[in-house]
């Protein structure tokens, strides 16, 4: 059912038949009103926030001519008889409205948190842009447009402009079938959605990118021999297409990464020296959240930590995106030799050396190309045992015979 809300005005026009500004009173402004066309949730950390609440309670009746004002939606808008008051029919989402605020969700908060702390707002006013009837894809790009005072980052359009639905999808079908849950931030201050950067969804598209053989491979005489693993600022529909293809992947992807930060995790916890921690950039002061909600871990370490063990697993991908081995046969044997046999080196050399890896993991084309070949030459041993293996077989038969 449509919900109503009311605006106290001192006065309105119709800057267009579908368009309303009005001055309306602070003091009892609605603080409930939905946030659903916005493209971020409000943060009150955040300068924009403090910027308004300061000048809110220190000048309230000078407010109006220093704010830019509200942006809101509505599905229909009536003045009462007296024209004081604006009453507005408001859609939930569930209805098919993208109603609510466009731009201006730091300002309605600053209203409730200056009204919990008593402040007079009685002098405070406020310009409100309310616009009738629009559809989602209109609601979008007006809050795209709208949310320049302060910095929106990308992943923040990128999900309004409904780009990362497919990974959604994918995700909401994978709860269910693995019944778990996944924690993924998709744009900027998302309630509910841990900080941690495994959690964003750029790093999904990372661990995906990692396992693309066929865009990202060294034995090509493409120049990108190894995935970027830089943030995704937006996702054309060829990317979007090229990274569908890639989805049913992930799920290994992930459990690369989360098989990883545990072996990270029994090597931390049993240490030569009790209390030392010998690997570069691993604190165990701090936590790290992965996307799949069954993993926490009470260390932090660089976000792209993982990539370069993810991205040696598509040595094992042939041109479709199939394992050329089943992925239970060799992924825990193989993540070990990796991690025994290199990165665990590399880790504790970096330490001894004072140094923290951080980013550089990313930008350090040795690691990515030795581990890469190292990857080769396993893959190669374990092609040779099945031969071997198929050939014995053979001779049993022929003996048998």
């Amino acid at each position: 059912m449509p919900k109503n809300w009311a605006l106290k005005v001192d006065q309105f026009f119709n800057a267009n038949p579908n368009c309303i500004i009005a001055t309306v009173h602070v003091d009892s402004f609605p603080s409930d009103l939905p946030l659903e066309p916005n493209i971020r949730e409000p943060n009150r950390k955040s300068s924009t926030y403090r910027q308004i609440f300061d000048s809110l309670t220190t000048e309230p009746e000078k407010f109006f001519s220093r704010h830019s004002g509200i942006v809101l939606c509505a599905n229909k808008v009536k003045p009462n008889s007296k024209k004081t008051q604006l009453e507005l029919e408001i859609l939930e989402a569930s209805e098919g409205g993208s109603d609510g605020i466009i731009n201006g969700g730091h300002t309605v908060l600053a209203f409730q948190q200056a009204r919990e702390y008593k402040y007079d707002l009685t002098q405070a006013r406020v310009k409100v842009t309310i616009h009738i009837g629009l559809s989602e894809d209109e609601a979008k790009d007006i809050a795209l447009a709208s949310n320049t005072s302060a910095p929106v980052d990308a992943r923040s359009k990128v999900n309004a402009r409904g780009d990362y639905k497919f990974i959604k999808q994918f995700l909401a079908q994978l709860e269910r079938d693995e019944e778990t849950k996944f924690r993924i931030a998709y744009y900027q201050n998302q309630s509910g959605a841990p900080k941690s950067p495994q959690c964003n969804v750029n790093h999904l598209i990372k661990l995906m990118n990692c396992l693309d053989r066929n865009k990202y491979n060294p034995d090509s005489k493409s120049r990108t021999k190894h995935p970027p693993v830089s943030n995704t600022p937006s996702l054309s529909e060829a990317e979007r297409e090229r990274l569908s293809k890639l989805l049913p992947l992930l799920p290994k992807g992930l459990w690369i990464e989360q098989r990883l930060f545990q072996v990270i995790e029994e090597h931390i916890t049993k240490p030569r020296k009790k209390g030392v921690v010998d690997l570069a950039s691993i604190d165990p002061r701090k936590n790290t959240l992965l996307p799949d909600s069954r993993y926490s871990f009470g260390f932090a370490a660089p976000a792209d930590i993982a990539m370069p063990i993810v991205a040696a697993y598509r040595v094992f991908l042939d041109e479709q995106y199939n394992w050329i081995i089943p992925f239970d046969e060799f992924a825990e044997d193989f993540l070990q030799h990796l991690w025994n046999n290199y990165y665990k080196k590399y880790l504790v050399s970096e330490k001894l050396a004072g140094n923290t890896v951080g980013s550089k993991i990313c930008r350090n084309l040795v690691i990515w190309d030795n581990i890469y070949l190292s990857a080769q030459s396993y893959l190669n041993q374990q092609l040779m045992k099945m031969v071997g293996s198929k050939n014995n077989k053979r001779e049993e038969l022929k003996l048998v015979n």
